[in-house]
């Protein structure tokens, strides 16, 4: 599936010329302007000339200025908001609010509407399969690995989750051929991940790429490949729509993995959540006690 103009900018942002960047920004952050604008408008917009607009155009595959145009107003009928747009030094806290608001829903939308089912569903099947499981990621998409470790009771198997570039080699160096391995990036070019990825295949085990970006060398080395496409621009002051978009991911797997289970294990859950919430008000009692004791 084709992505929308708007991502294949933001995925080639990073390798455009400097000059290109400027105009790939200035379209990201006016998507709904640039429409409707001229060939000269988008480059005096830019700071730039106007035949590196027409470069701009052409490293987005497209036949000229009036072919952009055309897929953009593609992309903007598909009713993804201007929101889109970075966020400005003068906006005031509603409006950040609201841009917030509109474009994690959007993008959420988006990323609905792209993501692979039936790599869904070979994950589960690798997953119900595994004897352990092990979530990596760094920077942002650590917080994504973690989240999965602590559903280790839905997913019923022995969970970790690692930030540490070195740790994760450790163990990936030492990785059996039935254990599994979620390697979360939403770029697929963090080094550190791409090292720890060849050495979970080179000792035989699997891996599952949970990125925003396909191909790239991690989707290359992964066995099994969930991609999560945002409007997100990690250039831009916009928001981190990829990792609220892996914790979606992580919380279908940890659902379907329950489910999967059987009536015994879903009963066993339904328990432990009592069981959790009997003694969150054991501890809310607690504390009025001593509240009282103190005001006493």
């Amino acid at each position: 599936m084709t992505a929308p103009l708007v991502q294949q900018i933001s995925d080639a942002l990073p390798h455009l010329s400097r000059a290109e960047q400027r105009v790939a920004r200035h379209v990201l952050a006016h998507p709904e302007q640039v429409v409707d604008s001229t060939l000269a408008a988008v480059a005096a917009a830019s700071e730039v000339s106007e035949p590196t607009v027409i470069r701009f155009c052409a490293s987005m595959g497209l036949s000229g200025f009036q072919d952009f145009r055309r897929r953009m107003t593609q992309f903007l009928a598909l009713g993804v908001p201007a929101t889109h747009s970075a966020i400005e030094s003068d906006d005031s806290v509603t409006t950040v609010t609201g841009k917030i608001f509109d474009h994690t829903i959007s993008s959420l939308g988006h990323t609905r509407q792209t993501i692979d089912a039936a790599a869904i569903e070979e994950a589960l099947g690798a997953i119900l399969a595994a004897s352990s499981l092990h979530f990596y990621g760094m920077g942002a998409s650590s917080t994504i690995a973690f989240d999965a470790a602590q559903k280790a009771p839905l997913f019923n198997k022995p969970c970790n989750a690692l930030a540490d570039g070195h740790q994760q080699f450790i163990e990936a160096a030492s990785a059996q051929p039935d254990e599994l391995f979620f390697l979360i990036s939403y770029t697929g070019r963090t080094p550190e991940l791409l090292r720890v990825a060849e050495e979970v295949a080179a000792n035989g085990a699997r891996s599952v790429a949970i990125t925003g970006s396909e191909p790239s060398p991690l989707a290359e080395t992964a066995n099994i490949v969930i991609r999560t496409p945002t409007l997100e621009n990690t250039d831009l002051y916009t928001p981190t729509i990829s990792r609220i978009a892996g914790l979606v991911v992580i919380d279908i797997l940890a659902t379907s993995a329950a489910m999967h289970g059987g009536p015994d294990r879903l009963d066993r859950l339904t328990e432990m959540k009592a069981k959790l919430a009997g003694l969150r008000s054991a501890g809310a009692a607690q504390a009025g006690e001593d509240a009282v004791r103190e005001d006493g």
